[in-house]
């Protein structure tokens, strides 16, 4: 996957009722560079729904999967993509950041194989070496994954996001943490098919996999506008779900450099499972707290309540 940094900028759009006042900026930092997950944004932009709202909405990508959480929980960004593991994770080592939202409710990790390789079930996984994408995150899901199943004798490697480089030189025998709707499409496209395993069937509790992170000062700084952005939000997921090929139609304009053949394949399977609103879920979100604290993936109880806010 591209590294390269994206950088798309919503020109300021003044608000109806606040007329003669610029339209306040919020950055938002991506998980990732702009893909199909991302579609729901790119619509809420073109449609006008964040300058109905009296902001415009500066797009960033980061150079690396980790970084969104740490810049949005510091204040250098005002909103960052993040994943609901890595949130937990975060606020357990003390970190002060606030879950506002989601985009994606529910889980898209993987554990990846190739098909035909002799996978079929979690336990042929026992003696194997399994490569993980986000260091602190998915390596930590793997050592569950593996626990629950029954895999023992394997070896963790970090392959980062050389996933399908991993697989086909042999290097690993499968990928924790690759998005099952993504991947695959990619591998397609390379001639490979993929299988893979759904965690959330394999013991791991469901969660939400796109979520939106504030810090906690940031937060009550900017309290009112994180509200109207997940206001406008809620209604670019109502349109894309609406009308998806249109939707699809905006986000390759904003994003001409998008490979448009893989990335369609990959929004068929993705737009089904956008929200259907931003709302976190407190009593899931404390599921899956009590599972990372029950399996190691995190040291210290995360007060869930305090976590969670509904701008």
């Amino acid at each position: 996957m591209k590294k390269q940094v994206f950088t798309i900028v919503l020109l300021s759009v003044l608000f109806s009722g606040l007329r003669g006042h610029a339209a306040e900026k919020l950055t938002l930092m991506l998980d990732w560079f702009p893909n199909v997950d991302h579609v729901p944004v790119y619509a809420a932009m073109q449609k006008g729904f964040f300058g109905e709202k009296g902001l415009s909405i500066e797009i960033l990508s980061p150079s690396d999967s980790a970084d969104p959480l740490k810049l949005a929980a510091a204040g250098h960004v005002d909103l960052a993509l993040s994943y609901q593991p890595q949130a937990i994770i975060a606020a357990s080592a003390g970190i002060e950041l606030r879950a506002v939202g989601r985009l994606v409710g529910t889980p898209l990790t993987t554990m990846l194989f190739l098909k035909g390789s002799g996978i079929s079930a979690p336990a042929d996984l026992t003696g194997k070496i399994i490569g993980y994408t986000v260091p602190g995150m998915m390596d930590r899901l793997a050592d569950a994954f593996a626990f629950i199943n029954g895999i023992g004798d394997y070896r963790l490697v970090n392959v980062g996001f050389t996933i399908l480089q991993a697989l086909v030189s042999g290097e690993v025998d499968a990928v924790m943490g690759p998005f099952k709707n993504y991947e695959p499409a990619a591998m397609e496209m390379e001639g490979y098919q993929a299988g893979f395993f759904e965690i959330e069937h394999y013991g791991i509790p469901p969660y939400d996999e796109l979520v939106f992170i504030t810090g906690a000062r940031g937060l009550e700084k900017r309290r009112a506008e994180i509200g109207r952005f997940l206001e406008a939000l809620e209604e670019g997921i109502v349109f894309t779900l609406e009308h998806p090929e249109e939707a699809l139609e905006i986000y390759f304009r904003a994003v001409p450099e998008a490979p448009r053949e893989m990335e369609r394949k990959a929004f068929m399977a993705t737009y089904p499972l956008f929200g259907p609103d931003t709302k976190l879920d407190v009593n899931r979100w404390k599921a899956f707290a009590d599972f990372a604290l029950k399996y190691g993936l995190i040291e210290r109880e995360v007060n869930v309540d305090e976590l969670l806010v509904r701008p």
